[in-house]
């Protein structure tokens, strides 16, 4: 079976990209596990920054699988800053359809370019679902910007997405990683100390957090004791009458 999201390294420079194409790049359980299991890799490795882009003509992603609609993994646990603790730059190279949870995917992200067959819509309010993640968009963009977005479900091109602060420029068709490309050439050379402590205090103490990113990072936190080696242990030293050796992991 071939991964669903891939993951490239040259020049510090890592390249993840969601390889589903002919799912439209959905997001379901094994593609959000995978794209959180290459955040984490790319945060250990010594790639200095990173770019997302998508396989695939007609979509970045449709968002959420709704045939296989992310559980466990959840969405949130590839979500950068929630789902993995990075410090690290990364650059989302979107093109065509960027719905729903695909959108806070590239809002989370701490630059963004569009080609300009990007098509950008939120459309939970219209078919009743609210995972919450998109709330912290109304403090990275105008409000009322952000709650037209989010409430109306209307399509943003990548010209109206640029003009709001959505993305950082607009680029010809198929252009989006060369766009992103140049973005990271320079980051690359760059002094990552720099780019990390400007990362973390603008992550933690500047962008505003929306409930379920705060229940998300709570979560985290249960979830390492739940999948941790630490509490097998413990459930096994229960059911034989001794003292559970835990190892902190």
């Amino acid at each position: 079976m071939s991964a669903v999201v891939t993951y490239q390294s040259e020049g510090k420079i890592a390249h993840i990209q969601l390889n589903r194409p002919e799912k439209l790049n959905a997001l379901s359980n094994g593609l959000v596990a995978e794209l959180r299991d290459a955040l984490e890799r790319f945060q250990a490795s010594d790639d200095r920054v990173a770019i997302i882009s998508a396989a695939g003509e007609k979509a970045f992603s449709v968002g959420a699988d709704l045939k296989d609609p992310p559980r466990d993994p959840e969405l949130w646990e590839c979500m950068p800053g929630t789902g993995v603790f990075v410090d690290k730059p990364i650059i989302a190279a979107v093109h065509g359809y960027v719905v729903g949870g695909a959108y806070c995917l590239v809002q989370f992200c701490d630059l963004a370019v569009a080609d300009e067959t990007a098509d950008f819509f939120y459309p939970e309010a219209q078919i009743g679902f609210c995972g919450g993640m998109i709330a912290s968009h109304a403090g990275r963009v105008p409000y009322k910007l952000a709650m037209e977005f989010m409430l109306t479900g209307k399509h943003f091109s990548a010209q109206r997405a640029y003009e709001c602060g959505m993305v950082n420029k607009v680029v010809p068709k198929g252009q989006a990683v060369e766009g992103a490309m140049e973005y990271a050439r320079i980051l690359a050379d760059s002094a990552p100390l720099v780019m990390s402590a400007l990362c973390r205090y603008t992550r933690e103490t500047v962008l505003p957090r929306g409930p379920s990113e705060e229940a998300g990072l709570a979560r985290k936190q249960l979830l390492r004791i739940a999948r941790s080696e630490d509490q097998q242990e413990g459930g096994r030293a229960f059911r034989e009458k001794r003292t559970p050796n835990f190892v902190g992991r």
